[in-house]
């Protein structure tokens, strides 16, 4: 018979998926920690709380696989109680307490005051923005609003994550200036769609604002610009980008194909001209800008022929920064009534073969970085080199500046100059600049 242990509670904050949900446990580790309550994030605890993922299939697959790693543990007794949150448990609590019902409890992704009630905690509004972060000391993310209006037919966030809800221009700035004054150097912007940023609550598109009262901040040098839409752009972005030296010339803005037959079936209000346009005047704007895009291979009805025209755009376009994941049928999508009948083997393919001709740009435009000069911000120390990364890479997803530590010491946390002396199709190799 297993036993209860007496030890003093920990609780174990585990994060599955995306920035935005490293971005809630960090709000939720926050909370606990002004609770009084020990958390800790992945580490031993003989709580668990485990921040689920349902965006795709294997996000939901990770998600289900971890959940029952845990109630095993619960069961084995190495754990006391378990529960869960986020996305997955938001889209699917009635199916999983039926299929996991060894988990203590399941929340969804707006009952952070009712989780923290069953951890023992008490909600807390006077602490806005402040939360533990768990990622490196230098950067943080910034989630500047929650939800999506968006109808893209293959997306299931809105069913997970609600209507749009812009967080404040002067919470916002609070939230930085705390960052800030605990060492963050670089603001990571994110949400489900940024550049939606203002019209519920100013009734206008006003990221441009937010970025320069960000520019403000004392203490921040870098502020980095995700998930931008493609359709209703706000051109004022531009102008901040080109004219703020803290804003970073970079911008993801997943655009998921060109094909217009595609595009017009993905509802995204938008065509291959127009796209293209859209680069071109980025690229007008802010001439050294990196441009990040991610693309959806195998969606339903995608054919030989769109996959070649996606091929040849992106050969043409040559973007700075590119990943791509095969499509994956979502209950509940407007998409899902669609046949999906791409066989999982040929969009395996075709992610490869778009991600090979990826890493034939990506080593093209790093051979002419070498003997170049960049300011870059060191994340870690990793084995013998220290590593980091340019204006035009984000964390996780884009390249790495690697520098001999045998040879050279740099401060991790700190912007370095580095000179580059060498460069593979995703990496770069740097000394510091004389």
């Amino acid at each position: 018979m297993r036993t209860k242990s007496h030890k003093k509670n920990k609780i174990n904050v585990v994060t599955l998926g995306c920035s935005k949900n490293v971005y809630d446990s960090e709000v939720l580790m926050g909370q606990l920690k002004a609770s009084n309550k020990d958390v800790v994030h992945e580490q031993q605890g003989n709580i668990v709380v485990v921040n689920t993922c349902g965006f795709i299939d294997n996000a939901k697959e990770e998600s289900i696989n971890t959940i029952l790693s845990f109630a095993q543990q619960k069961e084995d007794g190495l754990i006391d109680k378990l529960f869960v949150t986020g996305c997955l448990s938001e889209r699917y609590k009635p199916e999983l307490e039926a299929e996991i019902p060894n988990v203590d409890n399941y929340f969804g992704t707006t009952d952070l005051p009712l989780l923290l009630k069953a951890l023992g905690a008490d909600y807390r509004h006077e602490l806005l923005g402040e939360r533990l972060t768990t990622t490196p000391k230098n950067y943080a993310y910034l989630k500047i609003s929650e939800g999506c209006d968006r109808p893209c037919s293959f997306c299931a966030i809105p069913l997970m994550r609600g209507k749009h809800r812009s967080k404040s221009i002067e919470d916002l700035v609070a939230e930085a200036t705390g960052l800030a004054k605990n060492g963050v150097k670089e603001l990571i912007i994110i949400a489900q769609d940024s550049t939606y940023y203002g019209l519920d609550l100013y009734k206008k598109r006003r990221l441009a604002d937010l970025l320069r009262a960000l520019a403000e901040v004392e203490g921040i040098g870098w502020i980095r610009l995700h998930y931008a839409f493609p359709t209703g752009f706000p051109e004022d972005v531009l102008e901040v980008i080109a004219s703020e030296p803290k804003v970073c010339s970079y911008i993801d803005i997943p655009l998921q194909h060109i094909s217009d037959p595609i595009l017009k079936s993905m509802r995204r209000g938008t065509t291959q001209d127009k796209t293209t346009a859209l680069l071109n005047h980025f690229r007008e704007a802010v001439p050294n800008m990196a441009i990040r895009t991610s693309l959806i291979l195998g969606y339903p009805g995608e054919t030989e022929a769109d996959f070649e025209l996606l091929k040849s755009w992106v050969k043409d376009m040559k973007f700075e920064r590119l990943g791509c994941f095969q499509y994956s049928h979502e209950e509940n999508t407007h998409a899902h009534a669609l046949a999906d009948d791409v066989p999982s083997e040929v969009k395996q393919a075709r992610v490869n073969e778009l991600m090979e001709i990826q890493s034939q740009i990506s080593w093209e435009k790093n051979q002419g970085l070498i003997g170049k000069t960049l300011t870059c911000v060191i994340d870690r120390k990793e084995g013998n080199y220290f590593v980091g990364r340019t204006e035009f890479d984000s964390p996780d997803v884009d390249n790495e500046v690697w520098v001999d530590a045998r040879d050279h010491y740099l401060k991790v946390g700190d912007f370095a100059q580095l000179t580059i002396t060498a460069a593979q199709d995703f990496d770069l190799h740097a000394v510091p600049a004389v």
